[in-house]
């Protein structure tokens, strides 16, 4: 065998055994975290609810009772660890874009402890998002204590991630797509590989364990025709418009909340109670926790026009105060429980209007379901997959797909290219653009920086440039002072044609023109944008914002060869 075949085989053979191990981890982090969420919803709604309620009319005003106490104590957490706010999907983002793959244990612990009391009391949050997120912190673990390298850790991570989402809904094509449209930014690659095998290894142990993964029941033998797919572009165009909204609506109930003066531990009790009164309007249709039930109805024609309306809404509120409040929980669910309720509507008003088409109300709430979700997330694919995975049918393909795609680029054109996701890291000083493959993005400037560079003094003349050209082959160089600070750039533009008599003159009286910089903490896309933006070859790195110290430089040659290493191995060392 050849020295290069022994070589590959001994690589893709630890990237599979990885990836198994990933999967492995990931579906029982998964399933362990939904029995942490039955043991609290058993203690919450079964044994603590009688002992509380108290009957108004209709109403059981116990109901208020139980996310407000779910919300205390986990105000205690969130005091302590307000990073654990939220859904967790970003911080997967964040961790393999800009953290090497490394998730805190101790984070990950509080952050499952903290959402599982926030779903089980009735909080109007997912357990989808948190469920990956507990399989890449898990897996994340997993490659340190194995001393993984950082493009191994990101990759398990993102593998953790797939085998989360796959092994809840039992669609392990869409949890992969998911993880790649999510982290990956729709990066196709060789990657797909490890991660549609976690991915399966997830939904496995799942469904062996439990043996029914997902509990939203869809009826079998639907269908549409033709002259609907209009129907569906214009469904699309609606929720993809009202994703963008609500994604823009619920960050701005975080900011309310944020901005308060308020006590810290009285925020979420206030959320709370704000969802346990909504919660007791509607006690049996899903806008406690996950939603699922809600859904049930909505696919089988259970619920009136008005109603669907009013739930559709009433869910947007309350997961805007549960997450806006500081409670921990995803967006997942609720997101796909306000497009199947807003999509059944658009459904049932189809069919009363245009009776002649014989609409399904079932095909439009998927419609409306992918519509929203891919609005909201910016993964389109990720919901057409999941539909066909669901329905175990391509009969709602055609609609599913018009309004996933329609929903997606509408919500996209209004949000301008960010998710529910980065809007999250945007206001935590991150960059991240959805849409296109990340992979500059996942290099920072530390890694591919020359840290000894040739630089030039202040007091030096153009002709020691123009002999430091000639010695190095370089045509560009940091300025620096006394203390190494970086006061300019020089280059060979600079020497061009000028006279000998200027050629004599100090560098510094050369150095009045803007020049762009970069920090060892900022991605190689950063660095990139600002080359173009300057019209430079060469950027220094300073120490810091604060400090104009020089630690190395990048030059355009450093970028292109660390996107051609991302894009030929994706980071597979």
């Amino acid at each position: 065998m050849a020295p290069e075949n022994g070589r590959y085989i001994k690589k893709w053979g630890g990237v599979i055994a990885f990836s198994i191990l990933a999967g492995l981890v990931g579906g029982i982090g998964a399933i362990a975290f939904r029995i942490l969420i039955g043991l609290v919803h058993e203690f919450f709604f079964v044994w603590l609810l009688p002992k509380v309620s108290y009957q108004v009319g209709d109403f059981n005003l116990g109901y208020i009772l139980l996310p407000t106490l779910g919300a205390l104590v986990v105000s205690f957490f969130i005091v302590k660890y307000p990073d654990i706010k939220g859904n967790g999907i970003p911080e997967v983002i964040e961790a393999v874009i800009f953290k090497g793959g490394n998730i805190p244990g101790a984070f990950a612990v509080i952050k499952t402890v903290a959402t599982a009391i926030t779903i089980g009391a009735g909080g109007s949050v997912g357990r989808e998002g948190p469920i990956g997120f507990i399989g890449a912190s898990l897996t994340s673990v997993l490659a340190r204590r194995f001393h993984l390298s950082k493009e191994m850790k990101k990759l398990l991570v993102t593998c953790g991630l797939a085998a989360g989402i796959a092994g809840t809904f039992n669609t392990p094509l869409a949890g992969a797509m998911f993880a790649l449209e999510v982290v990956y930014m729709g990066a196709f690659s060789i990657n797909f590989v490890p991660i549609f095998i976690a991915a399966v290894t997830g939904n496995a142990v799942t469904l062996a364990v439990l043996n029914r993964a997902v509990e939203i029941d869809i009826p079998d033998k639907i269908g549409h025709t033709l002259p609907e797919l209009p129907l569906f572009f214009f469904l699309g165009l609606v929720l993809g418009l009202l994703a963008a909204f609500y994604a823009r609506f619920l960050y701005s109930v975080v900011d309310r909340f944020s901005e308060s003066k308020l006590p810290e531990l009285s925020k979420p009790i206030i959320g709370g109670i704000g969802v346990g009164f909504l919660g007791m309007l509607f006690p049996a249709y899903g806008i406690f926790g996950i939603g699922y039930d809600g859904m049930r109805m909505a696919f089988y024609g259970e619920l009136a026009i008005w109603l669907l309306i009013v739930l559709g809404l009433t869910k947007m509120l309350a997961t805007a105060l549960t997450i806006g409040s500081g409670q921990s929980g995803g967006v997942f669910a609720p997101s796909l429980y306000i497009g199947t309720m807003f999509g059944a509507a658009f459904g049932q008003l189809v069919k009363l209007i245009l009776p002649a088409l014989e609409p399904n109300p079932t095909v439009y709430a998927l419609a409306g379901m992918a519509a929203f979700f891919s609005g909201m997330t910016q993964a389109p694919l990720t919901q057409i997959l999941m539909v066909t995975e669901l329905t175990r049918s391509y009969a709602v393909l055609p609609p599913v797909m018009t309004s996933a795609t329609i929903g997606f680029l509408t919500a996209r054109f209004f949000l301008k290219g960010e998710s529910i996701y980065t809007l999250k890291l945007r206001r935590k000083g991150y960059r991240v653009r959805t849409g296109r493959p990340v992979i500059l993005e996942t290099i920072s400037v530390s890694e591919i920086m020359t840290r000894e560079p040739v630089y030039v003094h202040e007091n030096q003349t153009l002709l020691d440039v123009e002999h430091l050209i000639g010695e190095t082959g370089h045509d560009c160089f940091p300025v620096v002072n006394d203390n190494l600070e970086v006061v300019g750039i020089i280059g060979i533009k600079d020497i061009l044609k000028k006279p000998t008599s200027l050629k004599r003159m100090h560098v510094k009286r050369f150095t009045n023109r803007a020049y762009g910089v970069t920090y060892p903490t900022e991605t190689a896309e950063d660095a990139f944008e600002k080359l173009m933006a300057y019209d430079q070859n060469l950027l220094p790195v300073l120490e810091s914002p604060q400090s104009r110290k020089l630690v190395g430089v990048v030059t355009k040659r450093d970028i292109y060869r660390a996107y051609y290493r991302g894009l030929e191995g994706m980071y597979i060392d």
